[in-house]
C-alpha cells in the first residue's frame, strides 16, 4: 500500500493530521484473484490438522480417512461442509467430540480473502473458528476473522501477537473495540478483539439470514475487515459474485480497522495458514459456558447431548484469495 507524501502543513491544520492518521484510509487498492476454494477443491487445498488441541477443548480433530468415513467433511460442485459428530455419547473419562480443524497448503501475506459462507456451527459449548497464524505462534500473529462460543450475540475479529503491537483507542471503524493491547502475555490473552455489534454476524441470526461474507485485507500499513449479511443490499458486486478481481476502495468503512500507528504489520505477522475449525468448551467456550444460559456443564452438556450438535456445522460456498 502506497503512503502518500504532502507538503508540511501549517499549525492550525495538526489536530486534522492528528485525526487523520487514526481514520482508515479511503484509497482502495484493486487485487487480482490467485486461489479460490469450491466444493471438492478444500480438499485437496487444505491438510487435516490431528492434533491435541491447543486450546483445551472436549474434541478430537480427526484425520482425512476418518472425517470420510463419518462424514465429518464432504464437499458437492459448490459446497463444502464441516461439522462435528452428532451422534455418539461419550464417556467422561474417555475422549472427546470428533470433529475437524482444517489449515490450508499454502501461505497467503499481503492481499485480500473473501469467505462466503452459508452456516456455521451453532449450539451450546461450540467454539467455531476461521482464522489465519504462523508458526512460531504468537512471534509471527494470529488474525481471527470469524470466531465465538456458546451462540454469543456478535461476531468479533482479533489480533494475537507478540509484546509491542498495540492499537489507537479511537479509529475509523464501526465496530466496537475490546482491548487495544494484542499482546497475548496481557490479561489472559483476549487480543486486541473488535466487536461487529450486527445480530446477523454469529451464531444462529447469521445462518437464519443464509449467512454472508466475510472480507479481510492485509497491507504492510493496516489490516481491514468487512461483514456483508446475505441480504444486505450493499455487498460489493465483486465480493457477492466472487469475481476474479476486487477494489477495496467501495467496500466502505470496515467493522474492524487495525493501523500501524504502534505496530509494524510486518513485524509482528508473517506468512499466515488459513485455518477452520470447531472444537467444545476448553479455554473459551468452557470458562464462559456458566455465563451462557446453557444448561448444565459444558463437559456435562457435550458428552452426554450428541443430538445437540446437528447443526455444528460449516457451509462454506467458496474462499476467495487475492493479491
Amino acid at each position: 500500500m502506497l503512503k502518500h507524501v504532502g507538503q508540511t502543513a501549517p499549525c492550525g491544520c495538526c489536530c486534522s493530521l492528528l485525526l487523520a492518521s487514526l481514520a482508515s484510509p479511503v484509497v482502495g487498492v484493486s487485487y487480482v484473484l490467485t486461489d479460490s476454494y469450491v466444493g471438492s477443491s478444500f480438499l485437496y487445498g487444505f491438510a487435516y490438522d490431528a492434533i491435541a488441541d491447543p486450546t483445551s477443548g472436549r474434541v478430537v480433530y480427526v484425520d482425512a480417512a476418518t472425517a470420510a468415513a463419518q462424514n465429518l467433511t464432504y464437499a458437492s460442485n459448490d459446497t463444502f461442509i464441516l461439522r462435528a459428530d452428532d451422534t455418539t455419547v461419550l464417556s467422561a473419562s474417555g475422549p472427546g467430540r470428533n470433529s475437524v480443524r482444517l489449515k490450508s497448503t499454502k501461505t497467503f501475506s499481503n492481499g485480500v480473502t473473501v469467505f462466503n459462507i452459508r452456516h456455521m456451527p451453532q449450539g451450546c459449548g461450540t467454539w467455531p473458528a476461521v482464522w489465519s497464524y504462523a508458526e512460531p505462534w504468537p512471534s509471527l500473529g494470529e488474525i481471527d476473522i470469524l470466531e465465538g462460543v456458546n451462540d454469543q450475540a456478535y461476531n468479533q475479529a482479533t489480533l494475537h501477537t507478540s509484546t509491542g503491537c498495540t492499537m489507537p483507542a479511537s479509529r475509523d471503524e464501526t465496530g466496537v473495540p475490546q482491548q487495544n493491547d494484542c499482546d497475548v502475555a496481557v490479561d489472559g490473552n483476549p487480543g486486541c478483539g473488535v466487536q461487529l455489534q450486527n445480530t446477523a454476524s454469529y451464531g444462529p441470526p447469521f445462518n437464519a439470514n443464509g449467512g454472508g461474507w466475510y472480507a479481510v485485507e492485509r497491507t504492510d500499513t493496516y489490516i481491514k475487515f468487512w461483514f456483508w449479511a446475505r441480504n444486505d443490499a450493499s455487498v460489493p458486486v465483486g465480493v457477492r459474485d466472487g469475481n476474479g478481481d476486487v477494489d477495496t476502495a467501495n467496500w466502505g468503512t470496515p467493522f474492524a480497522y487495525f493501523p500501524n500507528t504502534s505496530c509494524a504489520i510486518p513485524q509482528f505477522f508473517g506468512a499466515h495458514n488459513i485455518v477452520i475449525n470447531l472444537t467444545f468448551c476448553g479455554d473459551w467456550a468452557g470458562s464462559v459456558y456458566g455465563n451462557s444460559s446453557c444448561p448444565s456443564t459444558c463437559i456435562d452438556y457435550v458428552n452426554n447431548n450428541p443430538a445437540a450438535f446437528t447443526d455444528a456445522y460449516f457451509d462454506f460456498a467458496w474462499i476467495k484469495q487475492y493479491a
